[in-house]
Parts: C-alpha cells; structure tokens; sequence
C-alpha cells in the first residue's frame, strides 16, 4: 500500500498509529469527510479506495440513462456549488465528472490509495487504535476510521433456478457490459426498480424483443427535468447568491414532500397525480392494470419518469408478471407455462442496501465483530457510531437514508459532526470516544416509534426492511431535524478514553 505503514507482525504495538484517521470510500461522502480534515489542518489522514477512480456509485453505475433523481442544485456540496450543470436533474456522467473535480480542487490526490479494498479492521484496546488491512494484505494502523462505502454499489442479485445454465449473456445494471451490443438482441430485464426506469428507454429502441418481468409495479410520477440554458447558467455563475437562492428554492420543495412520508393520509394526493401521469401515459387498459401498485405511494421507493410508460407501450416490449419458475440455456419459463426465447438477461433488482456493514470485516473492543453485533438489525446512534466499536464513524450509515431529499445534505451534517467529535479527541488529548449502549438503544428506540407512523409502515416489502421486516435504512423525520439532532456533540452521550498524543 503505497505511503502508508506496514504493521510487522500481529504483536506489533505502537503508542502512535501510523495515520490519524482512515476513510474508507471515495464518493460523496468519503470526499467530504477529506475536504473538512484538510479545512481543520488534519492532514494525517488517507482515503482508501477499491477501484483505480474516485466516485462511488457514480463511478460503479454506468448503465444508459443514468441520472440522479434529486434536482441538481441540491445533489452537490453546500459548499461547492456548481454553476454548470447542464439539467434541473443531472447525469451520471455529469455527477461523476463533479467528483473528480474535487478531487483537484481540494488536492486530495495525495490522500487516496486506489486499488486498495479493505479486508478487515481490528481495534486495539491497549494502544486504542485500529490495525487496517487490504485484501492484498497490506496493513497499517490508525487512529479513528470513518467508513464511507455507501450501499448504492454493492449489486443484489436474485436467485433463480436453473440460472446457471443459462447460455447467453447475463449482468447487473450496476455492472454494465458496455461491450455487448444490444442490437436486435432478445433481452429480459428482470426488476422494475429505479435502475431499470432508466435503462429501459434507452434500450428498448435498439431490440428486436425486451421482456419485462415485473414482481411488483412501482409508482411513477413525472420528471420534471428541463436543459439549464446559457442564461441561467451566467446567472448563477455571476449573480451573487443567484445559486445559493435555487439551492434554497429546492431544499424547502423537497422538504415539504416530506409531510406526506410521515403523514400517510396526504399521500392520497401523491397517489392522485401518480394515477394521473399513468393514464395519460397508458391507453390499454390491461397494461394499465398490470403497472397499478396495490400498495400506499411512497411504501416503496417512488420512481420518476416521463418516458418508463411509453417505452412498454411498444410493439416490441412485454411486460410479464407471473413468476419464473426456471432460466433455460436460451430461455426463461414462468410459472404459467410460458416461455420466452432471449440472448441475454439484464437484472435490475438493485442492492444489497441493508446488507450493513458491507463486505469489511470490523472486530470491535474485546473482540466483537460488527457483524454479529448487528446480527439482527443494524443499529447506531445517529447512524453514526456504535456501542462497542470506539473511533469508529459511518457516514450514512443505519437509518439516515431519505424518501424525499438529498442524501449528499445528511453526509454534510455527518461529516460536521464527526469533525466535532476529533476536535475534541484532539484539544482534550483524548484517544477514543464510545456512544454508551444505553444512549444507543434510547435512540433507536426512538427512531423506530417513530418509523410505526410513517408511510413505509403501511404495509408493502421494500428494500428499506431487512429481512425481519424492520427499517434499517431511512430517517423517520425531516432533514433540517437531523441537522438539530447533530448541530451539537452532547458530551454525556459518549464514553472517552485518556492517552493521546494525536496529531493533526
């Protein structure tokens, strides 16, 4: 691992780590957190990232039609606002090529360590630090890790039978084969999720037959996307506070929608426009009744599209909902008997979001690993940090992902609250901080009360439930309510340990 220690051996012992903290992940997150390190004067600190770019699901997700379904304006930094971008709601590429320019801007370069995957992180309770390792086997120790993988990257894929005798090509829209062609090609998708809105119309015009296989319908309301022309964009650009003003505009927007996640009954008017938008997009009827939701608007993931419902009105595309019961060598059979002839299978069926902590392996305080501490549910206090697991931050981690507003807004408040929280492991020379079992279990139970009143108790499966059917993955209130909740590090809340030397 280039730049950064080596531990010799499993007894080695240092009394200072080899670097102060540890990111682990590049996206918007992980790039952040660097940023407010390198604005305090924390310059100790490394990024370790997986593949060879920065961007994390912006980097993973490739497949046509990729874009992001928060306004553009809201999806970026508060602090670096971006005055060019090209649509009220940006593109994958466009989002991507952010990224890397902060990366620049910032100079962070030095601090990132591509092609370094994290295996394992074990704490040390004598010397108080972490000992990190990759799965190239390089190690290293440090002081505090701030794990900012996000989830959005991590494919689920389904289990069907007879999958692997299927003979011709198969990925996931997270993974996309960009060198297969899709021309005059017989493709199933399976999954009707946000990915597949997506990729779907851009790629039905190119087949000779696209199959649908739709296990539940999703609520789709219109995109209101729109070019940022030349004008608008020199506004932004020279006006001063011009962006600050639209940023504003679209926070308040956004959070408004929020009323109707945590107050099921005005979901109805959603429900109203939603039915709209497929009638007037949906002339037969027996499509029409097979892409109706049975489930409240907003249980599941609400998807955003002006061309989704055109594009299975073609002549050349099925939308099927009985079952699979089987994948042949060049075939897929429901379990109505039919079978449908195709050259390749694109799964859309999305990730493995609850799957928390995700592929790394953290081994707490007296040697209890993450994963069997959350065997049953994930849980932290804030989503942030975990009894038991001292110097150790997840940004976004359980229940801070949103219905109605931007995440990239919960990373920034997370991020100013793990700063809080080394300025003062570093000012009182302290070397860990521990939230105290008794807060966390308070707080969840709190988050979890709150979460019985909201839509996504109503009723329906969604990928926000593990698989005991509880909500581990969204905020349960609205944005500016966490930001209260984190504007201020309550000392009482945490468990602190003497001895550091640390430094910046």
């Amino acid at each position: 691992m280039n730049s950064v220690s080596q531990v010799p051996s499993p007894a080695f012992a240092a009394l200072t780590p080899d670097v102060e903290v540890t990111v682990i992940g590049s996206g918007f997150s992980g790039l952040g957190m660097a940023i407010k390190l390198k604005e305090a004067g924390m310059h100790a600190f490394v990024i370790l990232e997986k593949a060879a770019q920065p961007g994390g699901t912006w980097r993973e997700n490739t497949y046509p039609g990729c874009a992001c379904d928060v306004p553009s304006h809201m999806y970026s930094f508060s602090y670096e606002r971006n005055p060019d971008w090209s649509r009220a709601y940006s593109s994958q590429l466009e989002i991507f090529e952010y990224l890397k320019a902060c990366v620049e801007k910032y100079a962070l370069a030095p601090h990132l360590r591509y092609g370094t995957e994290v295996h394992e992180a074990i704490y040390d309770d004598a010397n108080r630090f972490w000992t990190v390792r990759s799965t190239d086997g390089n190690a290293f120790t440090t002081r505090v890790i701030v794990s900012a993988m996000g989830a959005l990257h991590r494919p689920h894929m389904p289990d069907l039978p007879g999958l692997a005798q299927f003979k011709g090509t198969a990925f996931h829209s997270a993974e996309w084969n960009h060198g297969f062609d899709l021309a005059g090609k017989r493709v199933a998708v399976i999954g009707t999720g946000a990915s597949a809105i997506q990729f779907i119309p851009e790629i039905a015009v190119k087949l000779d037959r696209l199959v649908l296989f739709q296990r539940t319908p999703a609520w789709v309301l219109p995109r209101m996307d729109r070019p940022i022309g030349k004008f608008e964009r020199s506004v932004y650009r020279h006006v001063p506070g011009a962006i600050g003003l639209s940023r504003n505009i679209v926070y308040w927007k956004q959070e408004i929608r929020g009323l109707a996640f945590v107050n099921p009954k005005l979901m109805r008017f959603a429900e109203k426009f939603a039915r709209k938008h497929l009638a007037n997009q949906i002339a037969d009827q027996r499509l029409r009744d097979k892409l109706t939701p049975s489930y409240t608007i907003g249980c599941k993931r609400i998807l955003m599209s002006n061309n989704y419902y055109p594009a299975l009105c073609r002549a050349n595309v099925d939308v099927v909902t009985d079952a699979i019961a089987q994948v042949k060598e060049h075939s897929i059979v429901t379990c109505a008997g039919d079978e449908y002839p195709v050259d390749a299978i694109i799964y859309g069926t999305g990730f493995r979001v609850t799957d928390l902590p995700g592929p790394v392996r953290f081994v707490g305080s007296e040697g209890v690993e993450l994963h069997h501490a959350w065997r049953d549910a994930p849980e932290a206090y804030l989503g942030l940090t975990t009894a038991g697991f001292p110097n150790l931050f997840m940004l976004l981690g359980p229940n801070t992902g949103l219905g109605h507003n931007s995440v990239v807004f919960m990373a920034e408040q997370q991020i100013s609250y793990v700063m809080k929280c080394l300025r003062i492991l570093r000012e009182r020379k302290l070397a860990s901080i521990e939230v105290r079992p008794e807060v966390q279990a308070r707080f969840n139970h709190v988050i979890q009360a709150r979460l019985q009143d909201t839509v996504w108790a109503s009723g329906c499966k969604s990928w926000y439930q593990n698989a005991n059917g509880k909500n581990v993955t969204l905020w349960p209130g609205f944005t500016f309510q966490y930001w209260y909740r984190t504007r201020k590090v309550r000392l009482g809340d945490y468990r602190f340990e003497q001895g550091s030397d640390a430094r910046g």
